[in-house]
């Protein structure tokens, strides 16, 4: 059973919350000059991914500790290498694709960068999900699991358009996301769906405040991770990358989860300051 932990009480958990707010921050100035570069360097994804990861690895470490960090590393990270390693050598749960060897070293014929943008984004979809739905587990795995497939319906686009990657037979798409199989977000929901269940069952929510209450104050830094790669993302695609059709797709798929969230937070926000 998943256990609830507490918010940062010790000054290296306070440390580390704040290095998660600056990593963060650091990241946040990175990705406003991908759209002045049609849709981003290698060098400014990698900077964007590795900024974020640290700052959710940060983040767990100091609201969850040091065994929740590395469970999200190797079930995030492992599981995501494993994923996309079966799935360029035999084209399954995604479908045939293959990296192009611009985002730097490889294990396994996968980009290291790849595991570690599962871990970027798959704790923030997770607390999403616990924000939205609390402690109903199967619906925080099956909320998380969409969260975390929807964010790749901005993805992939942008990878592919930047020849980061290229898939063999792009399809039958997504209407409004051509050039990206149908069978590539299948397998991203069974894959979240999995990594998920995981990560729920071994990593606790946040621990109860002094009033006795859940709020998502102990996990800010992935839920405001998970609403700016939204926001920022519809922007990119319909003003800068030259998608709009993406730029409304991704933001009804994803936005499903974003924008409840934003609403549950505005409540949250609301009935505490009563």
């Amino acid at each position: 059973m998943s256990r609830a932990t507490t918010a940062p009480t010790t000054g290296a958990d306070q440390r580390r919350f704040a290095a998660a707010w600056i990593l963060f921050g650091c990241a946040f100035l990175v990705q406003t000059a991908f759209p002045f570069t049609d849709g981003g360097t290698p060098a400014l994804t990698v900077a964007s991914v590795v900024l974020l990861t640290a700052a959710v690895v940060a983040h767990v470490l100091s609201s969850r500790g040091l065994r929740a960090a590395v469970v999200l590393v190797v079930v995030a990270g492992g599981g995501g290498l494993l994923a996309e390693t079966v799935g360029v050598h035999t084209g399954f749960p995604f479908g045939s694709y293959e990296y192009t060897g611009t985002l730097g070293l490889e294990v396994l014929g996968v980009p290291v960068l790849v595991p570690l943008a599962w871990i970027m984004m798959a704790w923030p979809a997770l607390c999403a999900a616990r924000q939205l739905v609390g402690a109903r587990r199967w619906a925080t795995v099956a909320v998380g699991a969409w969260a975390l497939t929807a964010w790749d319906v901005f993805l992939d686009p942008q990878m592919v358009d930047q020849g980061h990657w290229r898939w063999a037979d792009p399809e039958p798409a997504l209407p409004g996301v051509e050039g990206i199989p149908v069978t590539n977000f299948a397998g991203w929901l069974l894959v979240s769906f999995l990594m998920m269940t995981v990560l729920d069952r071994l990593i606790g929510p946040a621990g109860r405040d002094d009033r006795g209450s859940i709020g998502a104050a102990a996990d800010l830094v992935p839920i405001a991770i998970y609403l700016w790669t939204y926001f920022s993302s519809v922007i990119a695609h319909a003003v800068f990358f030259g998608r709009p059709p993406v730029a409304v797709v991704g933001g009804v798929v994803m936005g499903l989860v974003a924008v409840p969230l934003v609403i549950s937070l505005v409540r949250e926000g609301s009935r505490a300051s009563i």
